[in-house]
């Protein structure tokens, strides 16, 4: 399934989890993280989201 929807990563911590969207970088889901933990990692994803996107290309082989 991961291959087949729009390209995106998953964050999770101490059971908490969040998924972005990588184009255009946006929240998908979220449980648990508080709200100036999500600012923080929405801001980590916009910064690396040109590297995610990479990867997930790499990884996929082309567009999702």
């Amino acid at each position: 399934m991961e291959g087949r929807e729009p390209a995106h990563i998953h964050v999770a911590h101490a059971g908490r989890y969040a998924k972005f969207w990588l184009e255009p970088v946006s929240v998908a889901d979220v449980r648990g993280f508080r709200s100036h933990e999500m600012t923080e990692i929405r801001e980590m994803v916009i910064e690396n989201a040109s590297f995610f996107l990479e990867k997930w290309h790499e990884y996929f082989g082309g567009k999702g």
